[in-house]
């Protein structure tokens, strides 16, 4: 199966284990008055409890070989070849790099922070001034996005071509 595959996969299993956990959390336990005959709902703890085990087992299966498949097949961004989970690492790094840099290229120059009263009657204004070439920001902000995007698509193609085999 592809990485998309097993992803899509891995989502069903867990909507499957959500299924049977919201079903043993309301007929694990019942209520009712002494005086009225309960009504006991339909819950077999030994069987669900079952059906979680397996789909557990499923999912450290599918994700195990995910992992696996990260790790040894390697994937061509911009002439570099990386595996996948090289990439991802790279790309939460850059990701993180992008943020910064996103904050310090939307700064002015120049701002006025607050006013400081030395004596007072003359109150002084303060101001903040950047310390960096705002171009050289810019510049790298754009190169980074571009980073990512190549990484992404290299990523999305990977995820979409690539086979690997799982044993259910």
């Amino acid at each position: 199966m592809t990485s998309a595959y097993a992803n899509k996969m891995l989502r069903k299993l867990s909507e499957d284990k959500e299924f049977y956990r919201r079903k043993e959390a309301e007929g694990c336990t019942y209520v009712a008055t002494l005086e009225e005959e309960p009504v006991i709902p339909e819950y077999d703890y030994v069987k669900t409890a079952a059906c979680i085990e397996e789909i557990d087992e499923k999912i450290v299966k599918i994700k195990h070989a995910i992992n696996l498949a990260n790790l040894t097949n390697e994937i061509e961004v911009d002439g570099n070849r990386m595996t996948a989970d090289q990439i991802l690492i790279r790309m939460a790094q850059l990701n993180k790099r992008k943020s910064v840099l996103d904050m310090m290229r939307k700064m002015e120059p120049q701002s006025r922070v607050g006013t400081v009263n030395y004596s007072t009657r003359r109150p002084v204004p303060e101001y903040r001034y950047i310390n960096y070439d705002l171009d050289t920001v810019k510049a790298d902000y754009d190169r980074i996005d571009a980073q990512l995007y190549q990484m992404q698509l290299a990523l999305d193609k990977y995820n979409q071509t690539v086979e690997f085999e799982v044993e259910l």
